[in-house]
């Protein structure tokens, strides 16, 4: 069977490593879907979805998990919540599961007629994306949170620069 986890990974962080890896537990393939695809260079939404998919794809070649996951970008569909599904649907390739913790995902999926699964959170004060962009912009330390082809990237693209200038910090 195959399942689709849905995010916007901005970054992707230990806690989506380890929801991955649970879900591929259960699921002989993950379709990985990036959500807010066409977002950037935002507070909430810095990375660009080819930086995303960099990012995600470095981390798969690290942990052998390439042949089991496929890696999809799907926009927002702007307040049309009932186009959603069927946006995912276009975008992705067939799933059986989906894998998501956001109630509105939970909803939409679930009214769908798909099985809707949660998945357990891991040290979530710690590993969540909007801390990883405070202490990056904090300049604290924050590269411990993410795997290490995740803070290459980042650096490489300035991103860590980037996100303090979104936050009027530079």
């Amino acid at each position: 069977m195959r399942g689709a986890y849905i995010g916007r990974f901005q970054p992707f962080h230990y806690g989506h490593l380890a929801a991955l890896k649970w879900i591929l537990k259960r699921e002989r393939e993950v379709v990985l879907v990036i959500g807010s695809a066409q977002y950037s260079h935002a507070i909430k939404n810095p990375f660009t979805l080819g930086e995303r998919i960099e990012m995600i794809w470095s981390v798969l070649k690290k942990e052998g998990f390439l042949d089991r996951v496929i890696i999809v970008g799907v926009p927002d569909t702007d307040g049309q919540h009932s186009l959603w599904v069927r946006l995912v649907e276009t975008y992705a390739p067939p799933f059986d599961n989906v894998y998501s913790n956001d109630p509105l995902t939970r909803l939409l999926f679930e009214e769908a007629g798909y099985r809707v699964f949660s998945i357990p959170f891991f040290e979530r004060e710690k590993y969540s994306a909007t801390n990883v962009r405070k202490l990056i912009v904090s300049g604290e330390k924050w590269e411990d949170l993410v795997p290490e082809p995740v803070a290459e990237i980042i650096k490489n693209i300035r991103g860590d620069e980037r996100l303090r200038k979104l936050y009027g910090q530079v």
